[in-house]
């Protein structure tokens, strides 16, 4: 059973909450999507625990992404619901309702994780978004970013005993690094982030390559590191335009085509946008590090994140 059934605000809530200037992104943001279908796919999967009834799976949704924009702990999200009242209107609280603690926000988390709903979540938004015109498909930047684990490093090359899912890597220049990966593929144009896949730090970037591809978009733009045969013969097929930089030909490094040379420098120009979404992430939201341990709730995190990324970006495309 939900905790309650959807309500309306009061009218004195509604008055005491939509003062002038309080929080009014949120509510812009509020109507940039059809919230039914996502409360309905949530709900198929929610399932209340035992003890005090459980808050409605939109409402717990809408306040993962709260937590994303102003960069909450659960218990101080817990304390921001209670006392913000543009919080609770965009989440759907009432005033005499009681806010989900920290506890339940942890658990409700789990629950994602476990229906396996974060890619549907992510990608329905995206979905909606497309169908608003946003999203301008004239080509694809793809990349990936180191993001620390959340625990203590173990010793070079040695396994964490407390986050067994994330790894080492050399990070050319750098020295090793331990956690995981960030890929994206961010819409060429829009900014708005159409792909996002976490794994461990080791993989490398171009395994996750052809998974960030749309298959709708004009063009493919990435670093050399994307650069082999089979991908752009895939790019082929599908009727892609190859926009990744190439590699120098073995023994020309010193000497490498001009040619190649120009094309490169003409790209690079082009996929450097894609670094924007990596420094929003990290300056904004924090994902220097990653929040949890283990791969399945940190790519929970990921696509949430991206979620709220895409519907700050969404409004400054003028779609509310």
């Amino acid at each position: 059973m939900w905790r309650k059934e959807q309500k309306q605000l009061s009218l004195a809530d509604g008055m005491v909450a939509r003062r002038k200037g309080q929080n009014e992104q949120l509510d812009r943001i509020g109507e940039l999507l059809h919230w039914g279908r996502i409360e309905q796919k949530l709900s198929a999967v929610y399932a209340a625990g035992e003890g005090r009834p459980a808050y409605r799976p939109l409402v717990m949704f809408k306040a993962l992404l709260l937590q994303q924009w102003y960069s909450l702990s659960d218990p101080e999200l817990e304390e921001a619901l209670a006392d913000r009242l543009s919080f609770r209107r965009f989440v759907g609280l009432a005033l005499e309702e009681q806010v989900p603690d920290h506890s339940t926000l942890s658990r409700y988390r789990k629950q994602l994780v476990a229906g396996g709903l974060s890619a549907w979540l992510f990608d329905e938004v995206n979905r909606q978004l497309d169908q608003r015109g946003l999203m301008i498909k004239r080509g694809t930047l793809i990349d990936a970013s180191l993001v620390e684990a959340a625990v203590a490093r173990p010793p070079v090359e040695q396994e964490s005993a407390r986050d067994p899912d994330a790894e080492w890597t050399n990070r050319k220049g750098n020295g090793p690094r331990f956690g995981y990966k960030a890929h994206v593929g961010v819409d060429l144009g829009s900014g708005l982030i159409r792909k996002a896949v976490l794994t461990s730090a080791r993989v490398n970037d171009s395994t996750m390559g052809d998974a960030l591809v749309s298959g709708d978009e004009a063009a493919v733009f990435a670093d050399k590191a994307y650069d082999s045969a089979a991908r752009r013969a895939m790019l082929a097929r599908r009727g892609i335009a190859d926009g990744i930089m190439r590699r120098a030909r073995w023994g020309t490094a010193r000497n490498p085509d001009p040619a190649l040379v120009a094309r490169n420098r003409a790209l690079a120009g082009m996929r450097f946008a894609v670094e924007r979404t990596f420094a929003a992430m990290k300056q904004w939201y924090g994902f220097r590090r990653v929040r949890y341990r283990g791969l399945a709730r940190n790519q929970l995190q990921l696509q949430i994140m991206c979620i709220a990324i895409n519907l700050r970006r969404a409004l400054m495309l003028g779609a509310a």
